[in-house]
């Protein structure tokens, strides 16, 4: 019989880097693959995604729709709620070998939790990284306390997991597939590009995205309007934005955006641009600007330099290309002078991507063959003590 893996995707970000790992599995005769689709992708709010999904030839098993119209901490916690209840049914019905899951978002922990107590096991991808300024900084720990295999993104993060109890032979440092699809995607051209967005890229522009930080109560909205003001600044440039995710206070940084929009033609705004448009619209640009991952993940490997404001990110290995700066007008002001600078540019364009070869998929592919197809799977985990230093 071939084992069956379930991929959980609940956002567009999130698919992104789980395409490469789901091409190549389902590449393998052993495998009966199975992609559980939720959150956002089902969402009209945040352009139904899951379309993307199909468009790109992937079969989808099932949809679970968990999100509420509404992103305060009562409705997360109820949509959690959700989630497990759905997927405890879903995983009743499928019974899958292994559950495979990336990343850090409330919707993953919660299908965990009902795949944990189904006697699942749980392979994670980019356990071990750090984000202190968010709640997925727990989140994505708790995800490394339930699972069995590890795939992280660099050998501090392999470190740190182990770290936290897990045990060598079962944590793999493979790189970041966000790497790999910049290696081995077909990137548009400039001129697609413009033919695809739906206007001219004769500007000069950035690529902006700015998630809520969720542990700084009721500093969202005042964080956004900073790097607003910023944009404000700057006639001779355009700004490409890609739209805030379904955490909490996410909407409203989409509502300001929206606002925002209508009184400045220099401001352009997608709720998913999807990954090779936007893996384009990065290759062509200026400057990234936010506090999404993907400006410390991915941007250094097309040499283009990141302004990387306040904490979101904190504690994430960084490549030199990166400018760190405090969530107030004047120093993402600043940030944005230095970015444009003929010596920075240099630099980011010289700089050296930590995140790996873009050979990720193939690693964690075999990783999963040697696991499964031997029968090495026991859920009995014992805690590795690390030496007392």
């Amino acid at each position: 019989m071939r084992k069956k893996i379930c991929i959980l995707t609940a956002t567009r970000a999130e698919f992104g880097l789980l395409k490469p790992v789901i091409v190549k599995l389902t590449g393998v005769p052993e495998f009966d693959v199975r992609v559980a689709v939720t959150g956002t992708h089902l969402s009209p709010e945040f352009g139904m995604t899951y379309k993307e999904i199909e468009r790109e030839g992937i079969a989808i098993d099932e949809k679970i729709e968990i999100l509420l119209s509404a992103d305060t901490p009562t409705a997360i916690s109820k949509s959690m709620g959700l989630a497990m209840m759905s997927f405890a049914e879903y995983f009743a019905r499928l019974d899958p070998d292994i559950l495979l899951v990336l990343g850090d978002r409330y919707e993953t922990l919660a299908v965990c939790c009902a795949a944990m107590n189904q006697r699942i096991a749980i392979a994670h991808m980019h356990g071990g990284e750090t984000t202190e300024g968010a709640i997925d900084e727990c989140v994505r720990h708790a995800i490394t306390k339930m699972s069995y295999l590890h795939f992280t993104s660099t050998k501090e993060y392999c470190n740190r997991v182990i770290q936290l109890g897990e045990q060598p032979d079962r944590v793999f440092c493979v790189g970041a597939t966000g790497v790999e699809n910049i290696y081995k995607e077909t990137l548009l051209t400039k001129k697609e590009l413009e033919k695809d967005i739906g206007f001219k890229l004769d500007k000069p522009y950035a690529v902006v995205t700015f998630h809520p930080v969720t542990l700084e109560k009721n500093k969202s909205a005042e964080q956004f309007q900073s790097l607003l003001q910023v944009c404000e600044q700057h006639k001779e440039m355009n700004f490409l934005f890609t739209k805030a995710n379904a955490d909490l206070n996410g909407r409203i940084i989409n509502q300001m955006l929206d606002e925002h929009i209508k009184e400045h033609d220099n401001l352009f705004a997608f709720a998913s641009m999807g990954v090779v448009r936007y893996l384009s619209a990065m290759k062509y640009c200026k400057v990234v600007i936010g506090n999404s991952s993907s400006g410390i993940l991915e941007a250094p490997s097309l040499g283009v330099p990141t302004i990387n404001i306040g904490d979101r990110q904190k504690g994430r290995i960084q490549a030199e290309s990166i400018i760190n700066c405090e969530p107030v007008s004047g120093e993402i002001e600043k940030a944005m002078i230095l970015a444009q600078t003929d010596e920075f540019k240099t630099r980011a364009r010289n700089s050296v991507n930590p995140y790996g070869d873009g050979n990720t998929s193939e690693k964690i592919v075999e990783k999963l063959k040697e696991f499964l197809l031997n029968d090495k799977i026991d859920l009995k985990k014992k805690f590795y003590n690390c030496e007392v230093i």
